[in-house]
């Protein structure tokens, strides 16, 4: 649904240039959740008002349906624009306006409907966001739950293919994150709409996304499935957003008394759906008749995913540890030596 190619974006600041966006490519299939993390002044912002089409890429394009919208200009950039709904991290409400009359105002710019269309359509959208008792009040009478609701019913007032979501939680605290975050699933699935959001929180990513492009300093760094992000991650950012999320173990965390030992290995396991719930390590200790002991250890989600994480310590004879990790191999998603204390060394 959406090509971008090749973008560059510059800004002159004290007359010289700076790159704010360099050689960045991805596409976005129709009717996914794809999300772009990084850090603060990576290039999120830039990005996405260069796709919703209030910045000029430098160099580049983007396609949304096949057409590039870095050559469009005037009328047909504003009917290309109409099919992109926006969700602001601020909210940015009509604070002298009503709820009904914020998610009315785009209607009344296209000038497409009658008065009582548009009430039927707000009446839709309320539904949707599940504010319906709430269309008399103002702004300065919800809370920013409320508010983020309003703003996303607002941008799916006329309809739209795409919905931009820029920082659309970072302004709201955990339990109405989460909620806002149900919402954008709920619309994904209900209405199919395709949902491109930028985000610094790798929960959000992890609760919502199927993709995931990681941005540092205005390059992409990193691309894939997200599941392929977390559970095996390419790059140093990648792993400092997991990190800060405590969705990565730091091998160097682990008590130095636990690896003064010999004939014993260190493991990292990773393991996703239904592996998530399987006695792997407790069949493995039974069939090979070897001792574990989990040293740290996670269980969660990605979107609809489950998955786990575990670093183990398994103590046996060299070939007991050897047919240990062949079974492992052969029942879970990713095995990975972090200790051997029959060669005393690091491995990974």
């Amino acid at each position: 649904m959406i090509s971008v190619v090749d973008l560059q974006k510059e800004f002159i600041v004290n007359q010289k240039g700076r790159k704010a966006l360099e050689g960045v490519t991805f596409n976005v299939r129709k009717g996914e959740i794809f999300g772009v993390i990084g850090h603060s002044g990576a290039g999120k912002s830039t990005l996405i008002r260069c796709i919703n089409g209030l910045e000029k890429p430098t160099k580049g394009s983007i396609y949304l349906d096949g057409i590039d919208m870095t050559q469009l200009k005037g009328k047909k950039l504003r009917e290309q624009q109409r099919k992109i709904g926006m969700v602001f991290q601020h909210f940015n409400l009509l604070s002298a306006k009503t709820v009904e009359e914020n998610i009315k105002y785009p209607l009344r710019l296209e000038k497409k409907r009658s008065e009582q269309e548009m009430s039927n359509r707000v009446h839709e959208l309320l539904e949707l966001v599940g504010l319906e008792a709430y269309h008399n009040h103002y702004p300065s009478q919800l809370s920013g739950g409320q508010k983020q609701r309003v703003g996303i019913a607002r941008a799916l007032a006329n309809e739209p293919r795409l919905l931009l979501c820029d920082e659309a939680t970072s302004a709201l605290d955990p339990q109405t994150t989460s909620s806002i975050l149900s919402l954008l699933l709920n619309i994904n699935s209900r209405l199919g709409m395709t949902i491109l959001l930028i985000t610094h929180e790798m929960n959000v990513i992890r609760s919502l996304c199927d993709r995931v492009v990681i941005l540092d300093q205005g390059k992409l760094v990193e691309m894939g499935e997200v599941s392929q992000i977390f559970l095996h991650p390419q790059q140093q950012v990648t792993r400092d957003f997991l990190f800060e999320d405590n969705q990565f173990f730091d091998f160097y965390k682990i008590p130095v008394q636990a690896l003064q030992y010999n004939e014993r290995r260190i493991l990292k396991l990773s393991f996703i759906n239904q592996q998530t719930y399987s006695p792997i390590l407790y069949n493995m200790a039974s069939e090979i008749g070897i001792y574990f002991n989990v040293l740290q250890g996670i269980v969660s989600r990605m979107k609809n995913t489950p998955y786990g994480q575990v670093v183990v310590e398994i103590q046996g004879n060299q070939s007991q540890l050897d047919e240990a990790i062949l079974l492992l191999k052969s029942h879970c998603a990713r095995v990975e030596v972090l200790w051997d204390g029959l060669c005393r060394d690091r491995l990974g």
